[in-house]
């Protein structure tokens, strides 16, 4: 039986890794790819990190018992432990329960007649999305499309969809960096093989998320001025001190301002002469996407999809409905809910980017590699992979090449080896 020894092709895959796969500037947008990677590791997550821990942007109040109304459906889920626990009257913060005077207006949630509303700690539900099951999960199902629409659509339009479609990336690339292995050990754990089917396999996919993610970063620093000056009230001067700090370092940080301090022109939009009537359809369609986050049975997946949903809108609503050069009359007026959702929203699309640059070019690599090897190069890797256990994917993939590397050595050494020793006996029978 030959001893199986690694392939040349699998040792420059490994070497590869570091290679970048998406560069250049995003699309229609006013940002590389290598500067969106850097501002939001060295800037953006940790500073929004800090930021949607604070109260103010921690409580969501929220109807989550909407009739759905496009279908029949029993609000049921499979798992236990996808309700949502609501917040106790005394643990919400009491100036949340009130009309605000000046500031951020109150919240105005609208759905059927007769559905309680609830207030709830978004931390204690972080979790959401991770325990759908493929059937039930819309945001994992692969009904997107991946041609390229530039030449059928406006450019509005194509921008709605690239929204919707990066949303969809974001969603799925968490759960899928958080994903129930095992209901029965209540196992959590990466799932690269989701991430890879859903998103990573798609170049346009990848690339609509970071879209969404700068057109939402454009959306949040063109309202700097409003959010600034917005009053963080929950009741606790220290921690809203600090969410207005936090605020006002994202916004004005000095290398975002430099290295990208256009995101996304939403200048060259509506432009057209049917321009208000395109605006007004698209309104109708976001609205009905909206509409569908009703219709999802889990819980904590209907409440970060409604969060998530109403900060996408939010973010329209500041670029498309107030314009300083078209509404010099209109000034912008933001719900408390709104601001929430917006600053929650850009803090996922941030994580969901971070795992992307930082884990997605290993995973992509060794799912396509793995495709390509022979079934003895499959089997030896599955072994090797039972033996390294919980390791994380990262780690597994360069203690392979580890490994790999060590027998190729050997395999040199001892050839090596046994050509001297056959020089030696040549020697010693001339000499002779």
């Amino acid at each position: 039986m030959d001893q199986w020894r690694p392939s040349s092709s699998f040792f420059i895959l490994l070497l590869m890794q570091d290679s970048r796969k998406y560069t250049g500037i995003v699309e229609d947008c006013c940002c590389d790819y290598e500067t969106v990677d850097s501002l939001n590791g060295a800037v953006l997550h940790p500073l929004l990190q800090d930021l949607v821990r604070t109260p103010f942007f921690r409580y969501f109040k929220v109807k989550l018992w909407c009739d759905c109304p496009f279908w029949p459906d029993d609000g049921m889920c499979k798992l236990r432990d996808c309700s949502v626990c609501e917040c106790p009257e005394n643990e919400f913060p009491e100036l949340f329960k009130k009309p605000i005077q000046r500031g951020l207006s109150f919240d105005d949630l609208k759905c059927q007649e007769g559905k309680p509303q609830a207030a709830v700690d978004r931390t204690l539900d972080s979790k959401a999305f991770r325990g759908w099951v493929e059937v039930d999960n819309p945001w994992t199902q692969d009904d997107e499309t991946d041609n390229n629409t530039s030449g059928k659509i406006c450019q509005e339009k194509r921008v709605l969809y690239k929204l919707i479609s990066g949303l969809h990336s974001s969603i799925s690339i968490h759960i899928a960096a958080d994903y129930l292995l095992d209901e029965a050990k209540n196992l959590w754990g990466r799932n690269p093989e989701l991430m890879y089917d859903r998103v990573l396999r798609y170049p346009d996919r990848v690339r609509n998320l970071y879209f969404t993610f700068m057109f939402v970063l454009r959306a949040v620093t063109k309202a700097a001025n409003y959010l600034e000056q917005a009053e963080y009230d929950t009741g606790s001067v220290e921690e809203d001190l600090r969410a207005q700090s936090l605020m006002r370092q994202m916004l004005y940080n000095p290398k975002l301002q430099a290295a990208c301090p256009l995101p996304f022109d939403e200048a060259k939009l509506w432009q057209g002469k049917g321009g208000p009537e395109l605006k007004l359809e698209i309104q109708k369609q976001f609205k009905n996407i909206s509409a569908l986050m009703d219709c999802v049975g889990c819980e904590k997946c209907r409440l970060w999809g409604k969060l998530q949903v109403l900060g996408l809108g939010t973010a329209l609503k500041i670029l498309f409905s107030v314009d300083g050069k078209n509404y010099p009359n209109e000034s912008l007026q933001l719900q408390r809910n709104e601001v929430i959702a917006l600053v929650n929203l850009l803090h996922r699309l941030s994580e969901s980017v971070k795992l992307v640059h930082e884990i997605g070019p290993s995973i992509e690599q060794s799912m396509e590699f793995t495709s390509e090897l022979p079934m003895q190069e499959i089997s030896l890797l599955q072994r090797a992979w039972e033996a390294v256990g919980r390791l994380r994917y990262v780690t597994v993939v360069r203690f392979l090449y580890f490994i790999l590397s060590c027998l190729r050595a050997c395999s040199i050494l001892r050839e090596a080896f046994t050509s001297v020793v056959n020089q030696t006996d040549v020697t010693k029978k001339a000499v002779t």
